[in-house]
């Protein structure tokens, strides 16, 4: 994939934003009064001019108000407009020498894209005739009574006409068309109408889920455009009509040049029968005219009412859907009231049949559709007819799904704060509390946004590309945490278990505890809850593996004891945050526990329930930058590394199988290796201990089977071969007879699933959008899904990786093995380490598997005291170091490691274990630029002088481990382009 190709689904999944960001695009910055002292001093004193349209625009939550600038004469304002980019003109009548047709004219000659407004009083009215040729470089007239909400009117007026081509054509924006001739009725009567729209839109807008939404839908409100005669008005009308939703006209008013008594009814009259579905008001002074309306089936207004807000209001709310929908039978009686899309959704359930045909044949449901900015499902409902269904039912049936896909589109792709209404929303990240998402959760919140918009259901027929269900709990959380249960640093104090004991005991936010119940009360599938810190998940400290997850089965009976699992995990993700391995570790990359916040990430568990066991059939580690590259393949091709069950085998760094994305026919290891290092067990989430205690550690509700056992299941007929003694070959036959050896050949070989090119499309989107090399985990599920009846591709999580791309080369007058330590072509890392004394070793010939915790303990004795010396140190010794199999190596954790400068795998005969990639231990390591070299037993070039480590001197000696302190110092230098790395003497 390329990155035009990213970029296009990027901008696609940010359409509905930038629409939003684009539409009224053009903004009314600076405007220029012209009128005399006395006016300019009414205008800010008794109107309040200023301070009026500042407020207007808070309370309105409109774009950034103008600059208002004032002068007294026509000539003035010509020179100022030499100096300053006006957007829009206001002018009196009284200006001094120049008139303000002349002032208007010689605008219009020299800045013809700046309108100039004229702004009339009472007793000016009756001299203007609009068809003066003089009248028009004006772009409206309109009438001053006093009330500053006019200038704010004229503002909104100017932006609507220039905005309106584009914001109609890109953002589907809806018009309400006024046409009304009457200078001074209209100088009344758009002021009202315009707050009443942006009033309703605000309603709407309270209802969003989504903060950015929140605030640029009001972008997208319907424009008010106004004409003052039929010829304009059928001009826009054809222009807009695809738009249009209202036309609200006077009865009388120019026609071909000519006053029309009836043009009003003759508009509406004519518009009616071409677009049935417009809303039309038809209003007079005089209220005969009412007869006319009714006849034509439109909607009255008259003009002197003492109800005239009122009146205009509920035509809005009404006919324009921007109220609560209000159910009625067919006699119009009111039944029951729906203010948002999922209270819609229940009412439509129990709303009686004559209900459904009577707001059917009305076109109801399309226009409240349509003020909830569905407009293109809008228009496909109108289009519709009741004759179209065989039954109310059906009809109810077809609204209900239509109801549904305008709630999920809203969301999809989308961060939005959390509602009972929406628990079930797929898609989209659920935010539980405000702060920020974390490391994971910005990464799984950027995955899905991207997702939602790359049609990957086109790409990958029959398969679902998606997050699992995601909810976040911010960092304002942790800090209500901390500071209510009175969480200091004394903590440190403590011991891991009494901070958990005591994590435990303390108390999450009432409005937190509500939420999880409610969620607890609806979903029965297992959830893990991980960890996000704000230092998570980032190129220059990745915490991998540091905090805790936590996996509940949430599937025991009382509802209670799913909340108590669920509330108590959290408690203890935030307790990892103190516990002493994490301390250790923010000491040792320069931070501060004060530093770190912590967020938390909600997740349904990726996979199926299998008898008493919840597992995906796939669960893995990509990385787009292979460290160890093996010949015929270069780093940047990638790796991946796989394994049936939970991904707790891959990123524990417990045996996995590996292939190339791009090549995944090719076999990285021999038929020989690969029976030798196959998968034996798989973690799965043990659904029977449903009372597990989450205090007795993360794998309270883990079990590990061998794999043979899931043969039960049904799930391993495309992911293992057996190895046929007869034949001496692979068979990808589970019912033979032979070793099962995990080799995932139906799916890599043979594409029975596209796994590797779903991988190779994700790491490449990923490196794209990241601009570095990524890591990605994820988990398949193979099985038919629900009534989707398709396998899914669940991505879990996206990281940086660190990689110096500085190039260091080894020269060849250091290739000496007499005045070396030891040589690679299997190194990882870049870069020089210099200045290096201290060597840690193993003693190989003390090594023991069934050892190695004993092991990790004196490496942590010895790794302290360097920290206390403030020396680094190279550490060296068998099998795979940082696995929590410790059957494969040393399973030290990072804090007992954590002033290493550089590690050293050998392996033994009897120990070759291939280096893991993609394991949270890795991952630390390479971020941290700590080398990691691996020297095989069995390599012709490679080698590990023994004989020049062992002959520094002895500074302690445990029962396995030694620590030795060179004479003379080394310089390391590892080249990350070639994988060679070289530990030589200084001063030889």
């Amino acid at each position: 994939m390329h990155l035009n190709e990213v970029t296009y689904y990027f901008n696609k999944f940010k359409f509905g934003e930038d629409n939003f960001h684009n539409l009224m695009s053009y903004h009314v910055q600076e405007i220029l009064i012209v009128s005399s002292f006395y006016d300019a001093f009414i205008f800010e004193q008794d109107g309040k001019l200023s301070e009026k349209i500042f407020g207007e625009y808070r309370q309105l939550n409109l774009s950034k108000a103008p600059r208002i600038t004032s002068v007294p004469t026509g000539e003035e304002a010509l020179n100022i407009m030499k100096k300053v980019d006006f957007d829009m003109v206001i002018t009196r009548t009284r200006i001094g020498e120049i008139t303000a047709h002349e002032l208007s004219k010689e605008i219009h000659n020299k800045y013809p894209e700046i309108p100039v407004l004229l702004l009339l009083n009472d007793n000016e009215l009756q001299y203007t005739d609009k068809s003066d040729p003089d009248m028009q470089y004006f772009e409206n007239l309109f009438f001053w009574t006093g009330d500053s909400n006019i200038f704010l009117t004229m503002i909104k007026y100017v932006e609507d006409r220039k905005n309106l081509e584009y914001d109609t054509s890109l953002g589907l924006v809806q018009v309400i068309l006024l046409v009304e001739d009457s200078i001074a009725f209209y100088s009344r009567y758009f002021p009202l109408l315009y707050s009443i729209v942006v009033r309703q839109t605000q309603h709407l807008i309270k209802q969003e889920l989504n903060d950015n939404d929140k605030m640029l839908r009001m972008r997208a409100r319907p424009k008010v455009i106004m004409c003052h005669t039929y010829d304009d008005a059928m001009n826009l009308y054809e222009q807009y009509k695809d738009n249009i939703i209202a036309i609200i006209s006077d009865v009388s008013y120019p026609c071909n040049g000519k006053m029309e008594d009836f043009a009003g009814i003759n508009l509406l009259t004519k518009l009616k029968k071409e677009n049935p579905y417009v809303s039309f008001l038809l209003q007079s002074h005089d209220i005969e005219n009412k007869e006319y309306a009714d006849k034509i089936g439109v909607s009255f207004l008259h003009k002197n009412s003492p109800t005239l807000l009122s009146d205009l209001r509920h035509f809005v709310v009404k006919r324009l859907g921007y109220g609560d929908f209000i159910f009625r039978d067919s006699k119009g009686k009111k039944l029951m009231r729906a203010s948002t899309l999922s209270d819609f959704k229940q009412k439509l359930l129990q709303a009686p049949d004559d209900s459904i045909l009577y707001h059917s044949k009305m076109n109801d449901f399309s226009t409240w559709l349509q003020a909830h900015g569905a407009f293109l499902i809008a228009k496909e409902l109108r289009c519709l007819k009741i004759k179209d269904f065989r039954s109310v039912n059906e009809i109810r049936s077809y609204l209900n799904d239509i109801f549904q896909e305008v709630q999920n589109l809203k969301n999809r792709g989308k961060i939005i704060s959390y509602n009972k209404e929406i628990i079930d929303q797929d898609d989209c990240v659920v935010r539980l509390a405000d702060g920020s998402l974390g490391g994971k959760g910005r990464g799984l919140a950027f995955l899905n946004a991207l997702l939602v918009s790359m049609e990957y259901e086109n790409k990958y027929q029959g398969v679902r590309i998606k997050i699992p269900r995601t909810f976040i709990i911010g960092t304002d959380e942790f800090d209500k945490f901390v500071e209510t249960n009175n969480i200091s640093s004394k903590i440190a104090e403590l011991s891991d278990d009494e901070i958990e004991t005591k994590f435990l005991k303390s108390h999450l936010s009432p409005e937190l505890k509500d939420t999880l119940y409610e969620m607890m009360e609806y979903y029965r599938t297992p959830f893990a809850v991980r960890s996000s810190g704000l230092l998570e998940d980032s190129q220059a400290q990745p915490f991998a593996g540091i905090y805790r997850t936590y996996l509940i089965p949430n599937n025991h009976q009382h509802l209670y004891e799913r909340f108590k699992h669920i509330t108590d995990a959290i408690k203890l993700v935030y307790a990892s945050v103190f516990l002493s391995e994490t301390r250790k570790y923010i000491e040792s990359i320069n931070y501060k526990l004060e530093d770190e916040k912590m967020a938390v990430v909600i997740q349904q568990v990726a996979g199926e329930k299998h008898d008493s066991y919840f597992y995906p059939h796939i669960s893995g580690v990509a990385q787009s930058y292979n460290y160890y590259p093996v010949k015929g393949f270069t780093a940047t091709d990638g790796i991946a590394s796989v394994a049936i069950g939970l991904g707790k085998t891959v990123v524990d760094g417990e045996r996995t199988f590996k292939f190339v994305p791009g090549q995944p026919k090719r076999d990285i290891l021999s038929t020989d290796e690969m029976m030798r290092s196959t998968q034996k067990k798989a973690y799965v989430l043990d659904m029977k201990n449903s009372n597990g205690k989450l205090s007795n550690g993360e794998k309270e509700t883990y079990a590990h089977l061998r794999i043979r056992e899931l043969q039960s299941h049904n799930t391993l007929s495309k992911l293992v071969s057996v190895w046929d003694y007869t034949n001496e070959r692979l068979v990808d036959d589970i019912k033979a007879k032979g070793p099962v050896v995990v080799t995932f050949s139906s799916i890599l070989k043979y594409d029975v699933f596209p796994l590797a090119k779903i991988i190779k499309d994700m790491l490449d989107i990923g490196q794209i959008a990241m601009g570095a090399p990524v890591e990605i985990e994820f988990a398949v599920n193979l099985q038919k899904y629900g009534s989707q009846k398709r396998p899914i591709f669940y991505l879990l999580q996206i990281r940086p990786l660190t990689v110096n791309e500085q190039e260091y080369s080894i020269p060849d007058d250091l290739r000496n093995p007499e005045n070396t330590v030891f040589y690679s072509t299997k190194s990882m890392g870049n870069g020089i380490h210099k200045n290096v004394q201290d060597f840690i070793i193993v003693d190989p010939d003390l090594y023991d598997p069934n050892k190695t915790m004993e092991i990790s303990e004196e490496i942590e004795i010895l790794n302290t005291e360097m920290i206390e010396e403030g020396k680094k140190y190279v550490l060296i010794g068998p099998g795979r170091w940082g696995t929590r199999d410790r059957f494969l190596g040393v399973p030290v954790r990072w804090d007992q490691i954590s002033n290493s400068e550089v590690i050293i795998e050998v392996t033994k005969e009897e120990y070759a274990i291939d280096s893991s990639q993609g394991t949270h231990f890795f991952h630390n390591l390479i971020s941290q630029q700590v080398g990691y070299v691996s020297i095989p037993h069995n390599s012709e070039s490679d080698y590990m002088n023994w004989e020049r480590v062992t002959s520094g001197t002895l500074i302690r000696e445990l029962k396995y481990c030694k620590h030795y302190r060179l004479v003379e110092q080394v310089d390391i230098i590892i080249d990350g382009k070639n994988g060679e790395s070289l530990a030589f003497f200084k001063n030889c």
